[in-house]
């Protein structure tokens, strides 16, 4: 037991690897987990949380290792039945899906806070780690393509992000409020670690609640984003093509500038070292090390090292 509070912002694939790593580390014992909802959507008449169930599966080592996301061994029987009857079913939901879907479904109409049933969906798939949600409103992540806006999964699957995207907006976050146990978890922090998540999709519609952002931007402990980009590419994700199309430059500055004035050590690899200065003139202290996380021991190797070496860094805010 490390006995250091951590608090991981996570979203998709990216997200889950972080946190897969943290967790089958020596800093388990003091990790909470803040998950993205941006990309929550209804289909079938049922409410569908992809990120959160991405992390749900994959801490509960459910999850399909090929494709990243989903269940092993799942089918799509139900999907192919309500194809036949004519139903679009380009969102790709597997049979054991469905019930997860079907239970959160049923106990929003219950009116159970949406922080209490990620809590119940946990704790059934045996993990004990915090999963919290940043609100318990509902914040979609609509983009803007040749004057139409579109939903994250429209985007994202039925699109396959082929989209040029204009615009990006958080629809609602300005009358969302943040989970008591978000800001709580943020608040009691050492260290608060942004995983490799494309930055603009999945943590910036964590970002766009003001009571986060507030309560980050007032915390005194170290604030370290891990970049999503290596070289000139995302590790998974088009977060290269939204970022050029969106005004940043397609690599870790790009990363370094959404994220200044929120950060405080960005994380690159050393295939991006060459880079390193400019970033640090923006304010942003770096650190060098490989991040790939393509197995197990490598998710437990790089997040370790990386809370290794943050907690030995003289950084102002670490006490």
């Amino acid at each position: 037991m490390s006995g250091l509070s951590i608090t991981l912002l996570a979203g998709g694939v990216g997200g889950a690897k972080a946190a897969e790593g943290l967790v089958k580390s020596c800093y388990a014992d003091g990790l909470k987990i803040i998950g993205n909802v941006g990309d929550d959507q209804q289909f079938h008449g049922l409410w569908v949380s992809p990120d959160i169930d991405t992390l749900i599966y994959t801490l509960s080592e459910r999850i399909d290792r090929n494709q990243g996301w989903g269940l092993a061994g799942d089918k799509q029987k139900v999907l192919s039945g309500l194809k036949q009857l004519g139903v679009d079913t380009w969102m790709q939901l597997g049979d054991m899906d469905f019930a997860t879907h079907i239970f959160r479904t049923e106990q929003r109409r219950l009116g159970v806070r949406a922080q209490k049933i990620v809590e119940q969906i946990a704790r059934a798939n045996g993990i004990n780690i915090p999963i919290l949600l940043p609100t318990d409103d509902i914040v979609q992540t609509k983009l803007k393509s040749g004057g139409q806006w579109l939903s994250f999964q429209d985007y994202f699957v039925r699109l396959r992000c082929q989209a040029r995207v204009d615009e990006i907006r958080y629809l609602e976050c300005d009358k969302a409020s943040a989970t008591p146990e978000s800001i709580e978890a943020l608040s009691c922090a050492d260290l608060v670690l942004i995983a490799p998540s494309n930055p603009l999709l999945s943590i910036g519609s964590i970002l766009s609640i003001g009571d986060i952002r507030t309560q980050i931007q007032s915390l005194s402990k170290p604030i370290v984003a891990i970049s999503p980009l290596i070289g000139s590419q995302a590790i998974k994700g088009p977060a290269v093509k939204l970022m050029q199309s969106l005004g940043y430059s397609p690599n870790v500055l790009g990363i370094a500038t959404y994220y200044c004035e929120l950060i405080d050590v960005l994380v690159i690899d050393p295939v991006d070292e060459q880079y390193a200065l400019d970033i640090e003139a923006m304010g942003v202290q770096v650190v060098i090390q490989n991040i790939w996380m393509r197995n197990e021991a490598e998710k437990i190797a790089v997040m370790t090292s990386i809370v290794d070496q943050i907690i030995k860094l003289p950084l102002k805010k670490v006490s």
